[in-house]
């Protein structure tokens, strides 16, 4: 027996049979039986609630910067402050960062598969070979935000993504796979 027939005796994953043996084993091996009871103590411990009493949160409320120094400055001056920062240091709201996307296509027919889409600027793009099973592919940061693309296939063949459904069509009468990232348009 072993630390993993002591896991499923805690856990209550053995047959009869196997509690039968695993009492006679605890009864005749001292040592399994100290083992039994060590992992019987830190399960006990993964058990019990990891604190007794939670601290209360102090909620501040978020500045900017504090204005308790502009008071004797006046408004005039105070606002004449105020667009200098502005002026300087103009606030940007953080751009979400961009998301790793992998493009995979299954042709296993064909001998070359290029990607176009709005994040490519409309040029086409190489995929490349994973393996030699068929698949083509093809990875992108994206930023939030819907991106529309296709495959052209053997430089020819324009294709929309069969694993996307939502489609839109263009003003050359092929249809673009349309791709949400982070469910917010551009």
């Amino acid at each position: 027996m072993s630390s993993h027939m002591i896991s499923m005796f805690i856990d209550d994953e053995l047959t009869l049979d196997d509690k039968i043996d695993f009492v006679e084993t605890i009864h005749e091996s001292r040592p399994f039986k100290e083992e039994t009871v060590e992992l019987l103590q830190q399960e006990r411990l993964l058990r019990s609630d990891p604190v007794d009493r939670y601290p209360a949160a102090e909620i501040r409320p978020k500045r900017l910067f504090p204005l308790r120094f502009l008071r004797p400055l006046g408004l005039v001056t105070a606002g004449a402050a105020l667009s200098l920062l502005i002026l300087f240091f103009p606030f940007t709201p953080d751009k979400a960062p961009d998301t790793p996307y992998r493009f995979i296509l299954y042709r296993p027919d064909v001998s070359r598969v290029d990607i176009t889409g709005s994040f490519t600027g409309w040029k086409t793009v190489p995929m490349k070979r994973a393996g030699l099973s068929g698949y083509w592919e093809y990875t992108s940061n994206l930023p939030r935000g819907e991106h529309r693309f296709a495959y052209i296939l053997n430089g020819a063949v324009r294709l929309p993504d069969p694993t996307i459904q939502t489609r839109e069509g263009d003003d050359f009468g092929s249809e673009n796979t349309v791709l949400s990232i982070g469910g917010t348009a551009l």
